[in-house]
């Protein structure tokens, strides 16, 4: 029997209280299933700088780099906010995503039924959507060179004298990586990608648009594909967001375009991602998940968090990492059914009213169903 291993990294704040019941479902996965999980755990964050003196240790990173998929809790909060900008919480994110070479995020943003409600625009306009933003996370504006902040004393016309220096920078193999990822995605969806750039006015954007459109010429004739500006993409997601499928775009635009679906949906304590990387030896991608959410330092400790958007997460890692689609349907299925159930936590209590929960009921909640189911 295949034995699957993961690697879980509570963090910080609430990442240990979401964990705690995504421990739960492994559980109940193991012994109803019959799925072996090898599930180990350690530190990144905060936890590891009070530690290591480091946001990730390098046993840490190793660790990452052997097992089937991380899952990642949560980084950062208010004591490390003075540190040194190389120790910061979020490095230990960053090296990971680097180290394992995680170029492509997926960001779902999937409105519950019972959700509809809760999201910044009307009923009709977000029920029944399920869109899936495909970010590019390892080049761009956010990686390139030359960068930095400089003086400019020779341009007597800049008061202040100083320039800041970011370089938007791909090439052509970066961008037929993810679009090849996005096309893989589409075909196991509704077959349509919908990339996104500024071709217009950037010409990392007509290289962008012409390598993507290459991928889909050479390699995916059948999949539907489409090209659109992203500020116009930005008007149309909060216009109409269920004429999208898989959304393909480059690392600031996605940065953007996936906060925005995030709202769509109502709330960030129900929204999962998931990084892959290049296939390793079995033929699965190296792969990171973890909850949109922050931290929460507000609420860290009082049982307010909400974990589906981790046990999402949990559920992409079965889908992608483990070639278990029908369990992670199944555990997507119960949430659906806690949610129609009026089933709350705090962040999920509207007008309509519903029962208020704790992060550990709802834990408990979503194992009972998956019973039920």
């Amino acid at each position: 029997m295949t034995t699957h291993s993961l690697l879980i990294l509570p963090g910080d704040g609430i990442g240990p209280e979401v964990m705690t019941e995504v421990r739960k479902v492994i559980d109940w996965f193991q012994t109803n299933k019959g799925i072996q999980f090898d599930v180990s755990e350690d530190l990144v964050g905060g936890a590891a700088y009070d530690k290591h003196g480091v946001p990730l240790a390098d046993e840490t990173m190793q660790k990452a780099q052997e097992v089937d998929a991380v899952l990642l809790g949560a980084v950062g909060g208010p004591a490390y906010d003075n540190l040194d900008f190389s120790v910061k919480p979020e490095r230990g994110l960053l090296r990971l995503r680097k180290e394992m070479d995680l170029f492509a995020n997926l960001r779902p943003a999937q409105c519950f039924d019972a959700l509809a409600d809760f999201s910044s625009l009307k009923r009709e306009i977000v029920a029944g959507l399920d869109i899936l933003i495909v970010r590019e996370l390892t080049s761009g504006v956010y990686f390139g060179e030359p960068r930095g902040i400089h003086s400019d004393d020779n341009n007597p016309q800049n008061e202040g004298g100083r320039v800041g220096i970011n370089t938007q920078r791909y090439t052509s193999g970066e961008i037929r990586r993810v679009a090849r990822a996005a096309f893989e995605l589409a075909k196991k969806r509704g077959n349509r990608v919908c990339s996104m750039e500024k071709a217009n006015v950037m010409e990392s954007g007509i290289l962008w648009r012409e390598e993507v459109q290459w991928v889909h010429d050479n390699e995916y004739p059948e999949v539907e594909l489409s090209h659109m500006y992203a500020d116009n993409g930005a008007m149309q997601l909060v216009r109409r967001p269920n004429q999208f499928d898989v959304i393909v775009t480059d690392n600031l635009f996605g940065d953007i375009l996936s906060d925005a679906a995030a709202m769509l949906t109502g709330s960030l304590g129900m929204l999962p991602s998931a990084s892959l990387g290049a296939p390793m030896a079995n033929g699965r991608p190296k792969a990171m998940y973890e909850p949109v959410h922050g931290s929460a330092p507000d609420i860290t400790g009082q049982g307010k968090a909400n974990p589906i958007a981790c046990i999402l997460s949990f559920a992409m890692a079965l889908r992608y990492s483990y070639d278990l689609g029908a369990e992670a349907d199944l555990l997507e299925k119960a949430i659906e059914k806690v949610l129609a159930d009026g089933v709350r936590t705090a962040d999920l209590m509207g007008p309509d009213g519903g029962t208020p929960v704790s992060t550990s009921q709802m834990g408990d909640k979503i194992v009972e169903a998956l019973s039920a189911l």
